[in-house]
């Protein structure tokens, strides 16, 4: 019995080191060059047409027609009119209609239905929630019991569930510690070199080639647009930011340096090893508080050529992939010249958002992993220069309105970061002065 429990074991360590051999070979040299063998392309095909194949089942079986493929931002029609207009519309339906320089009680019924709207459905906690999808995805996370409608879709779901935690989750998980791996010992390797042009170019294959690696594990699929005006060296790239994996995204098509904070545990290993090879800017959160501190680092990295493009994400949190949040106007006052980029992510295969208020990294990263898939567009915008006599909130809200358009999404003024705090006194203060002005007449 002992040598026949050894054998099994030995034959299972076999095949399992046969296995990991040609998923890494299949992976790991493809992404060294940059090459696709065409595996994802084909999953993908497969996987548009299996949920195509669902949602017509689900329509049929509820007898209803077909949902939209683009839904509306929301339930309450909201329009485009400022304070003034509207409060002077209603004292133009009042009996007695009283123009500017007076108070009126019907200029009541304007804050009521601002403040009814608010409550029913705000522009800012709808942003930090998924996005709804036209028709199911097969997911458990985003269905209406959709998978007891019939028993072939029932069937269809349940293959889904085994493929994605039994097949494709361990390798996407082995995939994800190969390229952590390997880049956490290659920078540490590549950190010991003298400073050189070959240590750059070493050290850009493999950043480049570990981040490729990720994004195999997330079976991504990722369109790249106008890629010539892919974000320079010494130059300041912005994107929009849902997730992340949105630094993955991006570094497989590029370098960038990166900004943040340190952190500690496995973060804080990565980023350690990361700088040895790679000029990062990572700051300590002392360091975070003292603004002037922060931009002078990042002026001087942008001021030498030679080092890559800083990768910021100004909006300083995860929106849900909907729209553009404001952007914070310290990224704009470094340079003049900045590089946008608009990432999209198609909530069909998977919900790319990370919602830190719900989900720890762990378990993120987990629903990452037993998503379908990671589809995204990225567009390469134009450079945009600061002008003449612009300040630099005005020059982010510009360029945040360039991103907004070419990704389809919608342009919001609203501070990300009031998910976690109270509205400022300032806007409180502003809606007054605005309504205080237009009754004495000003």
């Amino acid at each position: 019995p002992c040598k026949d429990i050894e054998g099994s074991w030995w034959l299972a360590n076999v095949l399992l080191g046969m296995w990991i051999s040609v998923v890494l070979a299949l992976t790991v040299l493809p992404a060294m060059f940059g090459l696709s063998l065409g595996f994802t392309d084909l999953y993908i095909k497969v996987l548009v047409k299996t949920l195509e194949w669902a949602a017509l089942r689900i329509q049929r079986a509820q007898k209803v027609p077909a949902v939209p493929c683009h839904l509306p931002n929301g339930i309450i029609q909201k329009g485009d009119s400022s304070m003034e207009e509207e409060i002077m519309e209603l004292r133009r339906m009042h009996p007695h209609p009283l123009t500017g320089g007076n108070f009126t009680l019907c200029d009541t019924f304007y804050f009521c239905k601002k403040g009814i709207e608010s409550i029913v459905e705000d522009q800012v906690t709808q942003r930090f929630t998924s996005e709804e999808l036209a028709s199911w995805n097969l997911l458990t996370r985003t269905n209406n019991n959709f998978h007891y409608i019939s028993m072939r879709v029932t069937i269809i779901w349940g293959l889904g569930v085994f493929i994605r935690y039994c097949i494709l989750l361990p390798l996407r998980i082995i995939l994800a510690a190969t390229g952590l791996s390997w880049l956490v010992i290659g920078t540490t390797l590549v950190g010991i070199l003298p400073n050189s042009n070959v240590k750059d170019r070493i050290s850009d294959l493999l950043h480049i080639t570990c981040y490729r690696i990720c994004a195999r594990g997330l079976s991504a699929k990722i369109h790249y647009h106008n890629k010539e005006n892919h974000p320079k060296k010494g130059g300041i790239c912005v994107a929009n930011h849902t997730s992340p994996i949105d630094i993955v995204i991006l570094a497989n098509d590029g370098c960038y340096a990166m900004v943040g904070q340190v952190h500690g545990g496995l973060m804080g290993l990565i980023q350690r090893s990361m700088v040895r090879s790679c000029p990062h800017v990572w700051f300590e959160r002392s360091e975070m508080k003292d603004r002037h501190a922060v931009a002078k680092r990042l002026r001087d990295h942008v001021a030498d050529k030679t080092k890559q493009p800083i990768l910021i994400f100004p909006e300083g949190t995860c929106i849900n992939n909907t729209s553009v949040m404001m952007f914070k106007k310290g990224s704009f006052e470094i340079g003049k010249t900045i590089h946008p980029v608009a990432i999209k992510y198609d909530p069909q295969f998977g919900d790319a958002f990370w919602n830190s208020a719900k989900y720890s990294m762990v378990a993120y990263l987990l629903r990452m992993m037993t998503s379908w898939a990671i589809v995204c567009n990225v567009w390469y915008l134009p450079p945009m220069s600061q002008q003449d006599g612009e300040d630099a909130v005005n020059f982010a809200n510009r360029v945040k309105s360039a991103i907004a358009r070419q990704g389809g999404l919608v342009d919001l003024s609203w501070d990300g970061g009031l998910k976690r705090g109270k509205v400022k006194e300032s806007y409180k203060e502003a809606q007054q002065k605005m309504y205080s002005s237009m009754i004495v007449g000003h």
